[in-house]
């Protein structure tokens, strides 16, 4: 295609709000939030929740998304060169990289509950015909729901300003969130977590504010007004006792008593929030271990299948139906994910594992030397799938005649 047939099919998602044709003065009563979803809030303010959201984020960009076209005969993958494929591998615009752009996309995806992902730059105007390839495509925050359109907030890398755009649903992307009742929910577990990280950062203020909680008993009722203006001002020279004494020292009558209120703050906060926070991470699939780089490989097998799987195929579910058009995916082509299930496998299993998958014919030599990070071998037998252990047909496997005959008489 040349430069100006690409030029004059170009389309732009800001500029198309002030075509003409494009209409949206009746397109339903508007809202803040999902019909079907409660109010989602963000978690900025946790560190708790931060940690949690980047670990997934940084885990599902690591997947591969492929744009391929499947062979309804032999199911073979074909892959594309296709703009989709540019953003998802490459760079999604002119500020992030493809997999910056799918952490931005799932982190985002977390903290607010559920994200649009619009074409800003594509070949071809999405809002006439489907049949239109991406340049570049960004994150925007949903601000109003309609029944066939959405209110986004949305960064325009030309001004530097984030604008707001209404776009039809069938031409972006809405991804939400899996696990919305547990993280987004007002009552869900994430909330109620917070809300009580909150409490013991209260409790632990009061504790270590150097109040003395003291109680002063003095030796007389203190009804009248007489004795509570007596015991006040008491109150007060006690109060200046200590405070002018460089070591916080101060006396009292023989027939005072003083009753020390400060007691251990009760731990029961803290067992709350422990419980909480197992039951959040059971919800996620999560464990301690996989923070810390120690989990075992049951444990990050139930991770990813739990928490990584579901995500990412919810994301290409998503820009299969809305990227894609449907005259293409009835001829096979969809996004599929590709997460090397070769990462998670001991060094020592390896070996074993590859005698296996060459022995079975399941991968040829070439392929397992990629799996180890070895470059491809030049021989023709490296590309194909045979039993090494097995001899070929054409293959002499006579042995030399080792026998001596008989000793001559």
């Amino acid at each position: 295609m040349g430069l100006g047939s690409r030029i004059k099919r170009a389309w732009n998602a800001f500029n198309s709000q002030d075509k003409p044709q494009v209409r949206f003065d009746n397109i339903g009563p508007g809202n803040g939030v999902p019909y079907h979803k409660l109010q989602a809030r963000a978690y900025h303010e946790s560190s708790f929740a931060n940690t949690i959201f980047n670990r997934i984020a940084i885990d599902s960009s690591m997947v591969d998304i492929l744009d391929v076209k499947i062979d309804p005969n032999n199911q073979n993958q074909e892959p594309q060169t296709s703009g989709l494929q540019r953003c998802l591998s490459e760079e999604a615009n002119i500020d992030q990289t493809g997999r910056e752009f799918i952490h931005d996309l799932v982190y985002s995806m977390f903290d607010e509950g559920s994200v649009a992902v619009v074409p800003v730059e594509t070949k071809g105007d999405p809002l006439i015909s489907e049949s239109y390839d991406i340049i570049s495509m960004r994150i925007g925050k949903i601000l109003q729901w309609y029944p066939r359109h959405v209110r986004v907030q949305l960064y325009n890398d030309q001004t530097g300003l984030y604008e707001e755009l209404t776009l039809p649903k069938a031409m972006v992307a809405i991804i939400e969130n899996p696990l919305y009742e547990v993280i987004n929910a007002q009552n869900g577990t994430l909330a109620r977590i917070v809300r009580k990280m909150a409490q013991m950062d209260q409790a632990d203020e009061i504790a270590s504010s150097g109040n003395l909680n003291l109680i002063l008993q003095l030796p007389y009722v203190v009804k009248t007004d007489i004795k509570k203006k007596q015991a006040k001002d008491r109150l007060d020279q006690l109060t200046e006792q200590l405070n002018s004494n460089n070591y916080g020292i101060g006396y009292v009558d023989g027939t005072e008593k003083i009753t020390q209120l400060n007691r251990p703050v009760s731990n029961t906060l803290a067992d709350e929030v422990k419980y909480l926070t197992e039951q959040f991470f059971n919800a996620l699939g999560l464990t301690q271990n996989v923070f810390n780089g120690t989990a075992s490989e049951v444990e990050m097998r139930a991770y990813y299948n739990r928490t990584i799987d579901p995500i990412v195929e919810r994301v290409t579910a998503e820009f299969t139906r809305k990227f894609i058009s449907k005259t293409a995916r009835t001829q096979g082509r969809k996004l599929v994910a590709y997460r090397d299930p070769f990462k998670l496998v001991p060094v020592e299993q390896l070996a074993t594992i590859a005698d296996t998958f060459s022995r079975n014919a399941i991968l040829s030599p070439n392929e397992i030397r990629k799996i180890v990070g070895y470059g491809p071998n030049n021989q023709p037998e490296s590309d194909q799938l045979i039993n090494r252990n097995i001899a070929a047909v054409n293959q002499d496997t006579a042995s030399p005649s080792t026998s001596m005959g008989a000793p001559e008489a």
